[in-house]
């Protein structure tokens, strides 16, 4: 599981749902949270949160400029990348970090992902999960 540490910087909630961004160095991250501030006590702008998601939940581009809709957009350098027979685990560096993805083999040959490559790790808004720090 990917784990990095953030603080809540906008909530926007409506009919019990809200829409979270959470700041981490130079990124926004946004996640989908199932509860409000009036529900939850730690949903506070200021709040310092962990931001989690799964390694399988990591999309990588080789595009540093798509169009998309994906709102977690990280401009990553390759640390590493260990290919087995159906998956690859790809060790990101992001803010001094290691996030890491796993993708199928065949995806990474496809890219031709390697070590020191720069590339975009996106991650769905709902495929974030907050929690607040013990």
């Amino acid at each position: 599981m990917n784990t990095v540490n953030g603080i809540i910087s906008e909530i926007q909630s409506h009919e019990g749902i809200s829409l979270v961004k959470v700041k981490s160095h130079d990124a926004t991250f946004s996640s989908i949270v199932l509860d409000t501030p009036e529900t939850s006590g730690y949903l506070k702008i200021g709040t310092s949160v962990k931001i989690i998601f799964k390694e399988t939940e990591v999309i990588i581009s080789t595009d540093l400029h798509s169009n998309i809709s994906i709102q977690n957009q990280l401009l990553c350098r390759i640390e590493s990348v260990k290919k087995g027979v159906l998956l690859s685990e790809i060790n990101l560096i992001f803010e001094q970090q290691i996030i890491k993805s796993i993708i199928t083999s065949k995806a990474c040959d496809q890219l031709d992902l390697k070590k020191n490559d720069n590339v975009m790790a996106l991650i769905k808004t709902n495929e974030v999960s907050l929690s607040a720090h013990d």
